[in-house]
């Protein structure tokens, strides 16, 4: 079987955020066509991370390298057309905006309308439940139609790699099923996820890989469905009793 090829690459970064050193000499790796997912208690520097890579927050020093090319620091909208979606944590609405306009100023950098109709398409066929509501206005939308419309708009620029912060948020249960259901089908799609979640046991569930965060620092890594069965996790992280 052929071995992934290595998408992203993030190496020695450190990041001062609001006077807070957030993230300390962060190095990992995420490959082609895999869900990696990064795990760690609020404040372990998880969204600090994902902001960095998208160009939100600039390093003090260390790289992010993205399909062999080196991306640190540059503009959010440079690093953006270059094939990097963000899902941000709170999903971020354009309030006035009905869910299709939602979704068509998520392509903004389409040139061909075609690829911006087959799109949407794409992500009608992924999420229903947003068809029905082309015209109604994102604002008024549910907390899980909102995430549904989130991801929907990063993938408008058919994105190599999908960061996602915490896109299981504030959501019940039956709706946390079907956004990691839907994750998993934009990963069988050919599309790479970096996942920051809080819900640890659902994280490392669907992923290949993964990383703990604490305190900024990487402390562990590994096959993610290793790292289910890491007691030490499992205390911290899943609710259950280290053995």
């Amino acid at each position: 079987m052929k071995e992934p090829n290595r998408l992203l690459s993030v190496v020695d970064l450190n990041v001062f955020y609001g006077g807070i050193h957030a993230l300390r000499s962060v190095s990992l790796e995420v490959m082609e066509g895999q869900i990696c997912s990064i795990i760690g208690a609020n404040g372990a520097g998880k969204s600090t991370l994902l902001k960095t890579i998208s160009g939100l927050l600039k390093p003090a020093s260390g790289k992010v390298v993205f399909g062999g090319r080196d991306i640190t620091g540059l503009p959010p909208h440079v690093i953006a057309s270059m094939g990097v979606g963000h899902v941000l944590e709170g999903r971020r609405m354009f309030a006035n905006l009905t869910v299709l306009e939602s979704l068509q100023v998520g392509g903004f950098l389409r040139k061909d309308p075609r690829d911006l109709s087959r799109n949407i398409e794409r992500v009608f066929n992924l999420f229903p439940r947003l068809k029905e509501r082309t015209k109604q206005l994102a604002g008024t939308l549910s907390g899980g139609e909102q995430q549904m419309l989130a991801i929907g708009r990063a993938l408008m620029m058919s994105p190599r790699l999908l960061l996602m912060d915490e896109p299981s948020l504030g959501l019940a249960p039956v709706l946390v099923d079907t956004i990691f259901e839907a994750i998993q089908e934009v990963r069988d799609e050919g599309t790479t996820i970096l996942l920051v979640e809080q819900n640890a046991a659902m994280a490392l569930e669907v992923a290949d890989t993964a990383y703990v965060l604490e305190t900024g620092q990487v402390v562990k890594t590994g096959c993610a469905k290793d790292l289910l069965q890491d007691p030490s996790l499992q205390a911290a992280y899943l609710g259950k009793a280290a053995i």
